[in-house]
C-alpha cells in the first residue's frame, strides 16, 4: 500500500515522500508510530501543491543560486531539542528538518538530498554543507540546543561526549566479560559431566576375559597338552575294553 512519510525513515524515505510498503508493515509499524499516514488521493494532491509553491522559491540559475548561497551563508539555524544529561538527543535533527527550517526562516526551497549531513544526534554547533545549485555550495551554521536551556561551551560539550563514549566503552567491556564468564561456566559444567558418563559406561561393560553366562567357551586345549585319563579318545577306550575281555577269556580257558 502507499503511505506518506511524516518523518524521515532510514532505508525507506524522507518526510513528505509517497512510498509503497507492505500492508502489514504499514499497519503494524509505520501508522501506529505516526511515522506515516495513508496516501489518500486528497492528501497526495495537497502535498504536490505545497511542493510546487516551494519550488517557485528555489534557484533556477547559477545567478540565483549565488544570491541564495550568500543569504544562507549569513543564516544560523536553531533547533531546540530534547536531550539527555550527556548531550545525546532523544531523536535526531535530519536533513528534512534542516530544509524545513531554511524554508521557515528564509523562504528558500532546498532539495533535501542536497543537504550533505547525517542525522545529528548530539547537541552542539554544526556547519552543514548544502548544494544550492550545480557547482554552487554553501555551509549553513546550525545550533542544536537542549530544550529550555542553553548550549554549553565547546570544552564542556567535548567533556560530555568523552564521558558518554567512556561509559559506552565500559558497558561494552562489561558485556564481553559477562559473556566470557558465562561460556567458562558452561564449559566447566560440561567438563564435570563427561567423567561421570565415562565411569557409568565402564561399569556397564562386561570383561572381555569372562564369557557371558550360558555361552560355551571357544578356547581349545593347547596342542602339547594330553587329555586326562577319563577323557581318552573313543577309539583308545574301545581298544582297552577289548584287550581286557581277551585277557579275561584266556584266564577262563586255563
Amino acid at each position: 500500500m502507499d503511505v506518506i512519510l511524516l518523518k524521515d525513515v532510514e532505508n525507506l524515505g524522507l518526510r513528505g515522500e509517497v512510498v509503497g510498503v507492505a500492508r502489514g508493515y504499514a499497519r503494524n509499524y509505520l501508522l501506529p508510530r505516526r511515522l506515516a499516514e495513508e496516501a489518500t488521493p486528497a492528501r497526495v494532491t495537497e502535498l504536490r501543491r505545497v511542493d510546487e509553491r516551494r519550488a517557485m522559491n528555489e534557484a533556477r540559475s547559477a545567478e540565483q543560486a549565488h544570491e541564495i548561497a550568500e543569504v544562507l551563508g549569513k543564516t544560523v539555524l536553531t533547533f531546540e531539542v530534547k536531550s539527555g544529561p550527556t548531550g545525546s538527543l532523544f531523536g535526531s535533527v535530519t536533513p528534512t528538518d534542516v530544509v524545513d527550517e531554511i524554508w521557515r526562516v528564509r523562504r528558500v526551497r532546498i532539495d533535501r538530498r542536497k543537504v550533505e549531513t547525517d542525522p545529528i544526534k548530539r547537541i552542539g554547533r554544526y556547519s552543514i554543507p548544502i548544494e544550492v545549485f550545480e557547482g554552487v555550495n554553501v555551509e549553513v551554521k546550525a545550533l542544536v540546543v537542549p530544550e529550555g536551556g542553553e548550549l554549553p561551551p565547546e570544552e564542556e560539550l567535548a567533556a560530555l561526549e568523552a564521558a558518554e563514549a567512556e561509559a559506552a566503552q565500559a558497558a561494552e567491556t562489561e558485556a564481553v566479560v559477562e559473556h566470557e564468564e558465562a561460556e567458562a561456566a558452561i564449559a566447566e559444567v560440561i567438563a564435570e559431566e563427561e567423567p561421570e558418563e565415562a565411569d557409568e559406561t565402564e561399569g556397564s561393560e562386561p570383561s572381555e576375559d569372562v564369557p557371558l553366562s550360558g555361552e560355551a567357551s571357544t578356547e581349545e586345549p593347547a596342542a602339547d597338552e594330553e587329555p586326562a585319563a577319563d577323557e581318552q579318545p573313543p577309539d583308545e577306550a574301545a581298544a582297552a575294553v577289548d584287550e581286557d575281555e581277551d585277557t579275561a577269556g584266556d584266564a577262563g580257558d586255563h
